[in-house]
C-alpha cells in the first residue's frame, strides 16, 4: 500500500524550506532536508503509515521541494510535474505572504519539539476540518487550538469567573442557557472557544480567561466551520440576519 498524500501542513514546513533563502541543494544528503523528514515524521498527523520506511524520508521531501519548482513561476526550469492541487494551493496561498508562512512553519516545529505536546494532540480526535485538510494553518495548530480550549482547569476558571458575574452560565453567541432549557442535567454545562485566531496562534503561549469564550454546542461547531475567519461578533451578526 502507499503512503497517504502529503497533509497541508507537511506542505506548509516543506514549502518553508523551499522559500529559504540558505536553502542550499535539493537533494537528500542536505542537512535542512533530513530535518524536515524528521520533523514531519513527528507530526500527530497519520496514524497508518503503510511504508513506513518511506514515510516523508528524504527523498520524499527532495521530491516534493521539485515539484514545487515546477509551480514556481520564477523558476526557469520544468521540475517535477507530479504535484498535486494541494501543492499548487498551499505555494500561491503563501507565494506572497512568505513572513506568515514563516510563522507558521515555526510554530507547528515547536509543536514538534514538544513531546507533551504532540502526546495530547494525538489524543484530539479527527473532525470535518481535519478530515477535509482545509485549515489554511494546518491541523497540527487547529488541533493545538482544540487542547487548549479543553483544559480542565481554565476551563472550570472561566466557568466560575461567568457565575461571579452573571450568576448562570449562557452562550456569548445566542444567549442559550443549558440549565434554563434542561434544567438539573444542565447544570454547568457550557462549552469553552478559544478566540484567538489560528494566525496568530502559538505553541509557547499559556490561556488565559480573555481567551475564552463560553459556547453552546451548536456556535461551537460553527465557530470551527470557519475556524480561520469567523469570530464571535462575526456569528453574533449572523444570528440576527433575517430567515
Amino acid at each position: 500500500m502507499r503512503n497517504p498524500r502529503w497533509h497541508r501542513d507537511e506542505i506548509i514546513l516543506a514549502l518553508d524550506l523551499y522559500f529559504d533563502k540558505n536553502r542550499g541543494t535539493i537533494d537528500t544528503s542536505n542537512p535542512k532536508v533530513i530535518e524536515v523528514s524528521e520533523i514531519i515524521n513527528k507530526l500527530p498527523l497519520f496514524q497508518i503509515r503503510p511504508d513506513a520506511e518511506k514515510f516523508r524520508n528524504p527523498n520524499g521531501v527532495t521530491l516534493k521541494l521539485s515539484n514545487f519548482l515546477a509551480i514556481d513561476p520564477n523558476h526557469p526550469g520544468k521540475g517535477m510535474q507530479s504535484y498535486s492541487k494541494l501543492d499548487e494551493a498551499v505555494f500561491h496561498e503563501f507565494a506572497n505572504n512568505k513572513a506568515q508562512l514563516h510563522r507558521l512553519a515555526t510554530e507547528i516545529r515547536k509543536v514538534a519539539a514538544d513531546q507533551r505536546l504532540l502526546a495530547e494532540l494525538h489524543q484530539i480526535e479527527d473532525d470535518e476540518q481535519t478530515q477535509k485538510d482545509e485549515v489554511i494553518e494546518g491541523q497540527v495548530l487547529y488541533k493545538l487550538h482544540k487542547v487548549r480550549e479543553r483544559d480542565k482547569k481554565i476551563v472550570r476558571l472561566k466557568k466560575e469567573e461567568a457565575m461571579d458575574l452573571y450568576g448562570r452560565l449562557y452562550c456569548e453567541v445566542c444567549i442559550f442557557d443549558f440549565h434554563r432549557t434542561y434544567g438539573d442535567i444542565g447544570k454547568g454545562f457550557i462549552e469553552c472557544h478559544h478566540t484567538t485566531p489560528l494566525a496568530a496562534f502559538k505553541a509557547e503561549t499559556n490561556t488565559t480567561l480573555k481567551d475564552l469564550a463560553l459556547v453552546c454546542s451548536n456556535c461551537h461547531r460553527m465557530l470551527h466551520r470557519k475556524i480561520d475567519t469567523l469570530s464571535i461578533t462575526a456569528l453574533q451578526s449572523l444570528l440576527k440576519k433575517p430567515a
